[in-house]
C-alpha cells in the first residue's frame, strides 16, 4: 500500500505536465477575430501563410498567438483645424476600417496591435487638416461638406493603402463653428434664399404676362380672320339659312320685307 503512491507519482506529475502543456498550446479564436504565429524558435512572425482562422487549434507551447479582430470598426475623432482663411474649426468624423485579412503577419510585424494609434489616427488627422485648409467656414456650412467629406476619405486612403489597413469610409458627422462665423453664414443664407425666391416670382409673373399676351394676340388674329372672311354672299346665305329655319317653326310666323344694304332679307317674325 505504502509502495502504491510511489509508483503513482510519477503518472500523477506527467499529467500534470500534460495539462499545463496543452493549456499552453490549446489556443480559442472568437468570431470576427484571427490570429497570427510566432514561432520562438523559427523565424518570428509567420508571414508567408493566411492567419489563424476562427476555432480552437494547437499550438507548440513555446510558440505565441496574437489574436486580431478583423470585423470592420469604427474610430471617433474630434479635431480642430484651421480653414483657408485661419479660422479655427472643430470637426467631429469618424472612420470604418478593418485590417486586411491576408496580410494580418505583417501588419502584426510592421505595426503591431498599436496600429490604429500608430497610423489610422494621425493618417485622418493629416488629411483633415489639410482637406479642410483648402475650404472657407462658408464652404464647410454648405452643400460641399459632402465633396469635403470625400477629399478626407481619398486623402486617408492613400496613407493607408501600403500599412495593410483597409480604410472603407469617412463620415464627417458635425461641423463646429465660432458663433458669430455661424451666425454671419446663416444671415448670408437667408437674404440669398430671399434672394431666389424674389427672382422666381419674376420669372412666374413674366411667363404669365407672356401667355396672357400670347392669348390675346391669338384671339385678335382669329377676329381678324374670322372678320375678313364674312363677305357678302356669306352673310346673305346665312340671313336665307336664318329665315328657312324660322319658317319650319310651327310657332312662328315669318314675314320678308325685302333686303337690309347689305343685300340680306329683313325678317319679322313672333313667336
Amino acid at each position: 500500500m505504502e509502495k502504491l503512491p510511489k509508483v503513482a507519482l510519477p503518472f500523477i506529475i506527467g499529467a500534470i505536465i500534460l495539462v499545463v502543456l496543452l493549456a499552453k498550446s490549446a489556443v480559442t479564436i472568437d468570431s470576427g477575430e484571427a490570429g497570427v504565429l510566432f514561432k520562438t524558435f523559427g523565424d518570428g512572425v509567420v508571414t508567408d501563410e493566411p492567419p489563424m482562422g476562427e476555432g480552437f487549434h494547437i499550438v507548440a507551447p513555446w510558440n505565441k498567438v496574437y489574436v486580431y479582430e478583423v470585423r470592420q470598426q469604427e474610430l471617433f475623432e474630434k479635431m480642430k483645424v484651421l480653414s483657408s482663411n485661419g479660422l479655427e474649426i472643430q470637426i467631429d468624423a469618424s472612420a470604418w476600417y478593418e485590417p486586411v485579412y491576408n496580410d494580418l503577419g505583417n501588419l502584426h510585424q510592421s505595426l503591431g496591435q498599436g496600429y490604429l494609434q500608430r497610423v489610422i489616427q494621425p493618417a485622418i488627422r493629416s488629411a483633415a487638416r489639410s482637406v479642410i485648409g483648402r475650404y472657407t467656414p462658408d464652404d464647410l456650412y454648405s452643400t460641399k461638406r459632402d465633396a469635403i467629406q470625400v477629399e478626407i476619405y481619398e486623402e486617408t486612403k492613400k496613407i493607408l493603402d501600403k500599412q495593410y489597413v483597409q480604410l472603407n469610409e469617412v463620415l464627417v458627422r458635425d461641423v463646429t463653428l465660432p458663433p458669430t462665423i455661424k451666425d454671419a453664414i446663416e444671415r448670408k443664407l437667408k437674404q440669398e434664399q430671399e434672394s431666389l425666391e424674389y427672382e422666381f416670382r419674376l420669372v412666374t409673373a413674366e411667363k404669365e404676362a407672356e401667355k396672357q399676351r400670347i392669348e390675346a394676340q391669338g384671339k385678335a388674329d382669329a377676329n381678324k380672320i374670322l372678320n375678313s372672311s364674312l363677305t357678302d354672299k356669306i352673310l346673305q346665305d346665312k340671313g336665307i339659312e336664318a329665315t328657312v329655319k324660322l319658317s319650319e317653326s310651327p310657332n312662328s310666323k315669318v314675314i320678308v320685307i325685302g333686303s337690309g344694304d347689305s343685300g340680306m332679307p329683313i325678317i319679322l317674325g313672333n313667336q
